[in-house]
Parts: C-alpha cells; structure tokens; sequence
C-alpha cells in the first residue's frame, strides 16, 4: 500500500465549497498538479470537465480548469452531466483523463473534484497519490492550455445509453431526478424508448439538489407512484451515478434486489457486492449457485474485485451498480435500462422481484465523531465488534466503519432478531471513545 492520502478519499476530493480544501485557491492548485502529472502521460494532454448542478461548481470549475490550463493542457468543457457520462466520454473520445465536479448525494453546501483515467475508470489510488505528492511542489506555468466547449457531449452520452434501450412502450415511470445531473438527459431517454414520462424534482437552483428527493429521500417519489398508479418510480442522486426504485406498491427496491435481479436475467457466474450487501442477497445467490464477493465500500473496489475475479456484475445497495461488459462505472440511468431490460426478458415486474428477495432486518446508525482514526484503531472497538459477532453466532454480520465523505463512523447490524439494540450498544461506545 502506498502512502496515506490526504485529499483524496473513497471517490475524489470532498469537502464543504469554499472552505480547505475546496477554496478556488486550493483547487487551483490540484489542477496544476493534476495537470502536471496528466502531461507526464502525453505531451499534449486533453481533459474533458463536467459538473453538477450546485451552485459552486461553475467557481470550482474555473479554479481547476485555471489550473490544468497553467501545465498547458487543452480542457473541453462538457457543461452539467451525470459523472458516468465524463467517464464514458473520457474513454470514447480517447482523452488524457476526464473531471467531474459534484457532491454526488452530499447536500448542496458540499462538493467535490474526482478524475478519470483514459480508460474511463477512477483513477486508481497510486495516481491520487501521486497527484498528492505533485500538490506539495510549486508548478510554474509550463505552457497555456486552450479552451473548447463540447456541445455534442450530452448527444453522444444519450446515444451510448439508446444502444442499450429495451423498447419501453406503455410503461408508466416516474423520475425523481434529484435537481442534479440527470435533469435533461433522463427524460429524454426514457421518452425516446416510448415510455410514458413524469418528471419529478427537476428544477435545479444551485441549492435545491439531494433537498429531500433523489435515491437517499426516495420517500416523495414512493407517495407520487401510488398516488398516480404508476408502473414504477426511479430515484437518481446529484450526479446520476447511482439509481433506486421504487416498486408500484411504493416499496424500496435498492442495489441489493437489483443485483439479485440481473444476476438471474443474465445468467452471472458470480456477484461483487461490499461489506454493506445484505447478508440475504449472499444466501439467495448461493441457493441458485451463483457465488458472492464482498469488496470494500466503493464502486472503485468493486471494479477492481470485478476484474480480479474475471467477473460482470457488482454493485452496492446505495444503487452505484457496475454492468462490466458496457460500462466502466456505476451509472444511474444504465442501470435503469438493465433492470427494465431484466424485467422483460424474466417477466414479472419490480414488485414481483421484491418479494422474491427476503433481506434481513438491517440498522445502520451514522455516529458524529470528531476523530474517525482514534475511535476506528480503539482495541476496545474491536472486542465490542468481535463480541457482537460471537453473540449473533453465524445468524447476521457487524460492519463499523469511517466514512469516506463525511466525519461519521457507520455502524451496521444484520440479523434475524435483535440487529436494534445491538446497533445502539456499538454506537453508544463509538460516541464515548470520540469523547474518551
């Protein structure tokens, strides 16, 4: 394992705008030794930059094309589009490395800077570190990029998505599109595949974006499919990376079902999920013989576990879910056109596969701390941890673990009975070892 990263966390640069280290001047910064380190890759590097709907994404915007522009490399600027369509590009177009400004899921206060290597893939860790080590140096203008607006991007994104399409006639969907990145281009596909469109949560103000909507508040789109006898509702987040669903009795069909679901459509020999995949989508898959992995929390280890495996399909129950053989990240609205495709080809609809699936009760609690590494190294952490697993004896799981974009520890029960107080029994001491 290389060095420890200090910038970069599980997917890219996070923080809240405005302060360390997403301030113009810091950003400016990272462009330059982004750019920097692009160019040892070509002499005549190209980025593609995106970004979201929030307010400060046109300042961060600046700042790092300001910065990459400095090491003399040309940025093609793609305007608002969900991040798994720069990553498409990236690769399509055959560019040095592509940039996505965007918070995902985070409120609109947040924001975040995350690349892509010409594969279309995150960058893997040792390239952020080395970025990292490039940030501690000066850079002094090494040449002046230039400028060009891409106006065909969201066409070409739009196409890649048409080529997967099954054909959706008569289909009653609802969109909840998070007053994020998928705003324009959802519901022109789904209208372009013959599906009977209503779009919900798609007037973006700069603050509005994940504000009660989008797939961690898919509560309003559930009420909407009931209320309006709709076939299904999808929920994007911010960036249109990841998708959930809502089924039309209103229930929550996540990344697990979705998983459980294409892995029989499609015949999969086997199945990346994380340490967060429901311990009933692992016992299901292995009754229809189909194997189970469980990677780290984060698209970039399921890819990476995928590959090691020499397997197609992975995701998390968040709704980021990797279909390998078409596409190099998780991507909200492909996803959407697999499950819809899964359906025809099975039969059946959502609320069908629900039932198909039984999860365990899981609780998941987010515990505020002031210091994830001292209370994640505590050894009483572990024997707590440790302890709980002896007392569940094979019949659950216990994950507690740092977030990777927030000052949180989750802590995460699965069992048959009892997940509640046990999940506030290691919450409780995570709190006191903050504090100790």
């Amino acid at each position: 394992m290389g060095r420890m990263r200090r910038y970069f966390g599980t997917d890219g640069v996070r923080g809240e705008a405005g302060k360390h280290p997403l301030t113009p001047e810091f950003v400016l910064k990272l462009g330059q030794a982004a750019g920097a380190y692009f160019r040892r890759e070509g002499a005549r590097p190209v980025v593609l930059l995106a970004k979201d709907t929030r307010e400060s994404s046109d300042l961060l915007e600046a700042a790092l094309a300001a910065g990459l522009l400095s090491q003399g490399v040309r940025v093609e600027h793609l305007g608002v589009l969900p991040t798994p369509g720069v990553a498409h590009l990236t690769q399509r177009l055959g560019a040095t490395a592509g940039a996505m400004i965007s918070a995902s899921h985070n409120p609109y206060q947040d924001n975040g800077i995350k690349f892509f290597g010409p594969a279309g893939e995150k960058l893997p860790d040792e390239a952020e570190e080395a970025i990292e080590v490039l940030l501690e140096e000066a850079h002094p203008t090494r040449g002046i990029g230039t400028v060009g607006d891409f106006r065909e991007a969201e066409r070409m994104y739009l196409d890649f998505l048409l080529e997967h399409a099954p054909d959706l006639s008569g289909l009653k969907v609802g969109l909840d599109l998070a007053h994020g990145a998928t705003c324009r281009v959802g519901p022109k596909l789904f209208q372009r595949v013959g599906a009977e469109v209503m779009a919900f949560f798609n007037t973006p103000d700069g603050r509005n974006i994940n504000k009660g909507c989008g797939s961690t508040h898919p509560e309003a789109l559930s009420r909407f499919v009931v209320e309006l006898g709709l076939d299904l509702g999808i929920a994007f987040d911010g960036d249109g990376d990841r998708a959930l669903f809502v089924d039309r009795k209103g229930r929550l069909f996540h990344g697990d079902h979705v998983l459980y679901l294409a892995a029989l459509a499609f015949g999969e020999e086997g199945v990346v999920g994380t340490v967060m995949s429901n311990m009933g989508l692992e016992v299901a898959l292995k009754e229809k013989g189909i194997a189970f992995h469980r990677a780290q929390v984060g698209d970039r280890y399921v890819l990476e576990m995928l590959k090691e495996k020499d397997l197609y399909l992975g995701g998390e129950p968040s709704g980021h879910v990797i279909f390998r053989r078409h596409h190099t990240t998780g991507d909200g609205l492909f996803t959407a056109l697999m499950v819809l495709g899964a359906l025809k080809r099975t039969g059946g609809d959502l609320a069908d596969w629900y039932e198909a699936l039984p999860l365990y009760p899981q609780v998941l609690l987010n515990v505020k701390v002031a210091d994830k590494a001292k209370v994640m190294g505590h050894p009483r952490l572990k024997e707590a941890v440790a302890e709980a697993e002896r007392r569940l004896g094979g019949r659950g799981r216990v994950n507690v673990r740092p977030s990777g974009t927030e000052p949180v520890v989750r802590v995460m029960v699965e069992a048959e009975e009892g997940a509640e107080a046990l999940a506030k029994e290691l919450a409780a001491l995570v709190r006191s070892l903050d504090q100790g």
